[in-house]
């Protein structure tokens, strides 16, 4: 077996792995409650891989709804040393039409109404976010949505929006204004916390529409969504299965997997003994 287990969540479309071998399921509960859905474990191309549909199986839970704490805790308890996401997204760019597989590589988050930390008084610490996609994980995955035959452009910056609803025109110009590739509202914060439980994250930000910014365009509809969606998971299962073939054997280490090395300032006989559990017990700390 590789030394990789890889995460890997699935956006809106993608709720099942087909090609996952010697699966199970896993039901795990962490310190912030129970993550989207059941955990799928199971082996493609000699590597351990944990799926997790982000919205649950049928899709029962919007943007907002999401448990992002307990989702990455999961993965994180489960022994996951990565994650890839896939995720459906808008595109404010013309350059970036319907079925584009974007690596995004920067967010801007206007994200109100999440948790988006696993730190709480009493244990205080501050990640460095500046570089918040892992570069590696990002080029095995475009060079694998090449394989799978998508359209890929790597790099981008993503606009992660509250939602439910989709932007204002307003919105969406402004979000051009600022030179945002995509939009979407699951991605933050997602990254956050992964980057907090010390885990390498890349995401495949597929494009579904334009934004309303585009008025040669319809305003972008929920069944519009859909049918590209369905391509798109396509494509995504293809990238996922050449993602993980290629994958070498052996695991470099990474600077994410020790992120948290000079990140917490509340000295050691400060910190809150109810948090520091917390954490330990999701093999954060």
């Amino acid at each position: 077996m590789k030394d990789w287990t890889i995460g890997i969540i699935g956006g809106s479309g993608l709720y099942e792995i087909e090609s996952l071998e010697a699966r199970r399921t896993l039901d795990i509960v962490t310190p912030w409650g129970a993550p989207s859905d059941s955990l799928l474990e199971g082996v493609i191309a000699d590597t351990r891989v944990v799926f997790l549909p982000r919205h649950g199986r049928g899709h029962r839970l919007g943007p907002s709804d999401l448990n992002y704490q307990a989702n990455i805790a999961a993965l994180k308890m489960a022994g996951c040393t990565d994650i890839l996401s896939i995720s459906a997204v808008g595109s404010l760019r013309a350059d970036l039409p319907p079925r584009t597989f974007v690596l995004v590589d920067q967010f801007i988050d206007r994200t109100v109404a999440r948790a988006s930390s696993f730190f709480e008084p009493g244990l205080v610490a501050h990640v460095s976010l500046a570089d918040p996609i892992c570069a590696r994980l990002a080029a095995l995955a475009a060079a694998a949505a090449r394989r799978a035959g998508a359209q890929v452009v790597e790099g981008g910056t993503y606009l992660a929006m509250e939602g439910p609803q989709f932007s204002t025109r307003a919105e969406s110009r402004l979000y051009q204004s600022w030179g945002c590739a995509v939009i979407g509202m699951t991605n933050m914060p997602e990254a956050r916390l992964a980057r907090e439980a010390q885990l390498p994250y890349a995401t495949i930000a597929t494009v579904t529409d334009y934004d309303c910014w585009h008025e040669a365009e319809r305003p972008v509809q929920a069944e519009q969504i859909v049918r590209c969606m369905q391509d798109n998971v396509r494509e995504a299962r293809l990238m996922i299965e050449h993602f993980i073939s290629a994958l070498p054997a052996r695991r470099e280490a990474s600077p994410i997997d020790s992120a948290l090395q000079s990140a917490i300032l509340t000295a050691p006989e400060a910190r809150d003994p109810v948090v520091v559990a917390k954490l330990r017990a999701a093999a954060i700390l």
